[in-house]
């Protein structure tokens, strides 16, 4: 009967285990020194190996080599019956089918049995987090001290469900994800005892394909492999229904040009060819992180050849990081959102279309003075200079507006901004364009800019940041911006150090004006000041309006109004 190679091929010694060198090390040093657990947790991934591994260390416990050092030997009468699954020993639960309390109680009553073969009993119990809370309940018992010959694997995909009472009754082994070389050579060596023709270029696709799970690999390639013709790239990519490396560069290209058309073009272009959206979407963001890897002096951690690394680096130094990091989202974004979109171009277009409108921030010119909080520069969109605090000394000369200094007149009329020093972080020409009292921004236009203000802070502070994140109130008055509060901590802290100073700086870059700043505080449910009604900030009114007050319009007395 014919078998899938992943059970063809499946590992029968512990030499032909595949990228788990820590856990096979460690077993086989157990099982030679006989110093051999009584529960076994095996965690990872799928396809990285569990379930072959426990079955080798139930081979290994019940080997009949009479050296330790070489079991299993795949030779003695044990070896073969478990090779041929016909060991009864051994036996294996899928949790998956078999969640009910009822389904351990029988495990529970039949573990007491002697084994009929071997030494031991194996008991390997595959995606145990699929057991329901008293099932697990049911095997704490049994498994913190089951009888000497008893031995519990168990496997799972999802360690974060398994009770913390079963962790601890268990050692716990981490598989891990299979490098991507190790399953290329693997993969190699299955196409030469096959008899198939591979191109190493079409492995390596489906070793990317695979994402670190070999089982998933040698499936692709099982699959690949059942057309009776050579494996080539070309073939590979045209049953994955993944794009050309090339339009992918192309893609980039475009991005990097700026150029709308282009893009659009080679993501319609590779769609029309067969190419799954989503896939390549995965490869545009797996390309994009590699230029990033790069940029960032990480170019070792790749995989490609070099000449696809001379071709990244060359790309890679022509983006700014920022720039870079907006595509990579964009892409990511459409990458797990497509599958469930109606048109399969749209979430691509849409990804192009947002990190083309994205303007990265250009080198500053300007001399820039250091900080007393260093940080990385900021890179928010249409900023001309980079944001740097002022220092404390400087932050203190400039006036500090508090909620008592707001004007007390039912209708006053907006007075001139108070001058303030410039810090020195700030270049000359953002400080120039200033513009005058008359031209202060209203609070729509503040509203618009307020994300861009509040990033451009982020980068350089993100304690201030988040004290405007729990603003209550944004709002223009009186030619100052109010800053409401739900409460007088939140308010004292935004007064204090360089939070104030650090927010104007941002508004004069982004907005062109200083605009002074006050503080207030205000309930938890408001969201805008009384301002058409002239009404204080602070004062008795307003306090009223945040503690649950409304104002009604006074329907006039005729007799009142006659006396």
């Amino acid at each position: 009967m014919p078998q899938a190679l992943y059970r063809k091929w499946r590992p029968r010694l512990w030499e032909q285990v595949i990228g788990q060198e820590h856990v096979v090390q460690t077993l086989r040093n157990a099982v030679r020194s006989g110093r051999i657990a009584h529960a076994y947790l095996f965690a990872g991934p799928r396809g990285t190996g569990k379930t072959t591994t426990a079955r080798l260390l139930a081979k290994a416990l019940n080997c009949l080599d009479p050296d330790p050092a070489h079991r299993p030997c795949d030779q003695c009468g044990p070896c073969q019956a478990i090779n041929e699954g016909r060991f009864l020993d051994l036996i294996e639960i899928d949790a998956a089918s078999n969640t009910s309390v009822e389904d351990v109680r029988d495990l529970r009553d039949k573990i007491n049995l002697a084994p009929g073969e071997g030494r031991y009993k194996v008991y390997i119990i595959d995606e145990v987090h699929m057991l329901s809370t008293a099932a697990f309940n049911a095997l704490l018992k049994t498994l913190e001290e089951p009888p000497p010959h008893a031995i519990f694997i168990l496997a799972t995909t999802e360690i974060h469900k398994i009770p913390p009472t079963v962790l601890s009754r268990c050692q716990r082994f981490e598989f891990r994800r299979i490098p991507l070389f190790q399953i290329v050579a693997h993969l190699k060596s299955l196409a030469q005892q096959e008899g198939i023709e591979a191109e190493e270029s079409a492995l390596a696709l489906i070793a990317r394909q695979a994402t670190g799970s070999l089982r998933d690999a040698i499936s692709l390639f099982d699959q690949l492999a059942a057309s009776d013709q050579p494996l080539t790239l070309a073939a590979a990519q045209a049953l994955l229904g993944t794009a050309t490396d090339q339009r992918v560069v192309d893609l980039t290209e475009a991005i990097l040009q700026r150029d709308a058309a282009r893009g659009l073009h080679c993501i319609h272009q590779a769609l029309e060819s067969g190419a799954d959206a989503r896939q390549f979407a995965r490869q545009t963001v797996d390309y994009l992180r590699n230029l990033m890897l790069i940029l960032m002096g990480n170019a070792d951690h790749i995989e490609a050849t070099p000449e696809q690394r001379s071709q990244m680096a060359e790309q890679a130094h022509r983006f700014t990081l920022s720039y870079l990091i907006e595509a990579i989202q964009q892409f990511n974004q459409a990458a797990t959102e497509v599958r469930s979109a109606w048109h399969p171009a749209l979430l691509l277009e849409l990804a192009l279309a947002q990190t083309l409108a994205f303007e990265p921030q250009p080198q500053p010119e300007a001399v820039q003075v250091s900080s007393p909080h260093p940080g990385p520069v900021v890179t928010a969109p249409e900023v001309k200079s980079t944001l740097t605090p002022p220092s404390p000394s400087k932050a203190t000369s400039a006036p500090v507006h508090t909620a008592k200094s707001a004007p007390s007149t039912p209708h006053p009329t907006p007075p001139p901004p108070t001058p303030v020093e410039t810090p020195p972080s700030i270049t000359a020409e953002s400080a120039s364009t200033s513009a005058p009292t008359e031209n202060l921004p209203d609070t729509k236009k503040v509203l618009q800019h307020w994300a861009r203000i509040r990033a451009l802070i982020k980068g350089r502070r993100t304690q201030t940041e988040a004290l405007l994140n729990s603003c209550k109130v944004v709002q223009v008055h009186n030619g100052a911006l109010i800053l409401g509060f739900a409460t007088e901590i939140l308010k004292s802290k935004m007064e204090a150090g360089e939070n104030i100073a650090l927010t104007r700086a941002a508004i004069r870059q982004v907005l062109g004006v200083d605009l002074p700043i006050v503080c207030t505080v205000v309930g938890n449910k408001a969201t805008t000041l009384p301002e058409e009604f002239g009404i204080e900030p602070d004062g008795m009114v307003s306090t009223a309006l945040n503690l649950g007050a409304k104002i009604v319009k006074r329907e006039p007395n005729p007799t009142h109004d006659q006396e």
